[in-house]
């Protein structure tokens, strides 16, 4: 009996009850222009689900020349850093890409970004292209920052024996946020080399959105504390800082409003909302520079600018709080 050939590169995709951006990328991978018995797809799966199962199962039936793939259910952890934990730690490669399910990878990918990886490199981070319709929504913007960001999980080389000495993924990042950065830092700390592999190219069309949909974002930002509390001078390195010191000014006046209205000091509360009026005016025209301007799109921008101050601030003290105990 033959022995099955041990991979170069075993490829890391978490992903949560959607088969139609599963099933995209998936073929992406499989139309690789590197050689089949080099590399696997470990599918991890957040959502525990049949059908996806079913997929990854029956996918050699109907792409026989697609490489080994292994379906890995997470029912242990929550969200895609324990996701991927459980991916590299089952993979069989000695070098990890990472990429996530509403991906399209290049060709060339696995190549280019094995290409990087020469000696002494721990870890390579490819580009990453979102396309945005012109004009795009503000939405659609904020969601293009991804392909600014120093360090992506969508698109990412890592040496297994890397991972192993820094831990992997911070499992308290339940949701897509910040985890990729706690890796990059914790590589940083740790003295290991990163570098940029700009012809390993993924895309990552915008996923479509709800109305007022940045609302809900905002929850993210409670895992900002949690990475400023484990490293603090890298925190402030690499992250912006600028707009949490808008968002306080804003939620500043209007708490502020509000109480000296409950207080009877209606006076001094109308000059406090006179203020948060001033700098919420201000947010929403900003954000509507350069987006589209349609009645939908400007009642959303409307409603998220009056909201999004106060949510944000309230998200981060809750990351202040919760994260504020236990071993970092």
């Amino acid at each position: 009996m033959n022995a099955v050939p041990v991979p170069l590169v075993s490829v890391v995709v978490p992903t949560y009850r959607r088969m139609d951006l599963l099933t995209r990328c998936l073929e992406a991978l499989s139309a690789q222009h590197f050689p089949r018995d080099s590399f696997e797809i470990i599918v991890c799966d957040d959502g525990c689900h049949d059908t996806t199962r079913r997929l990854v199962d029956e996918w050699p039936r109907h792409h026989p020349s697609a490489p080994r793939m292994r379906y890995i259910a997470v029912a242990d952890t929550q969200g895609p850093a324990g996701a991927r934990n459980r991916g590299w730690q089952a993979a069989h490669g000695e070098i990890i890409a990472f990429t996530d399910d509403d991906t399209i990878p290049a060709p060339d990918w696995l190549g280019q970004g094995l290409q990087a990886m020469t000696a002494g490199v721990a870890a390579v981070t490819g580009v990453t292209e979102m396309p945005l319709p012109n004009p795009p929504t503000d939405y659609e913007r904020d969601a293009a920052g991804l392909t600014r960001s120093e360090f992506i999980t969508a698109n990412l080389f890592v040496r297994r024996s890397a991972l192993v000495d820094v831990g992997g993924f911070d499992t308290r990042y339940t949701m897509a946020w910040r985890e990729d950065s706690d890796l990059h830092f914790a590589l940083l700390k740790h003295g290991y080399r990163i570098e940029r592999a700009p012809a390993a190219r993924v895309l990552h069309p915008v996923r479509p959105f709800g109305f007022a949909a940045g609302l809900g974002m905002q929850k993210k930002v409670m895992f900002d504390m949690l990475l400023r509390r484990k490293y603090p001078d890298l925190y402030h390195a690499h992250i912006r800082k600028h707009l949490p010191r808008f968002y306080l000014c804003v939620t500043a006046a209007f708490v502020s409003a509000v109480l000296l209205a409950l207080l009877g000091h209606l006076r001094i509360a109308s000059i406090a909302g006179g203020i948060w009026a001033v700098l919420t005016g201000w947010f929403f025209y900003k954000r509507l520079q350069g987006t589209r301007h349609t009645l939908r799109d400007v009642a959303d921008l409307l409603i998220t600018s009056v909201c999004i101050p106060v949510l944000s601030i309230t998200w981060r003290v809750v990351g202040l709080i919760r994260f504020q105990r236990g071993t970092v």
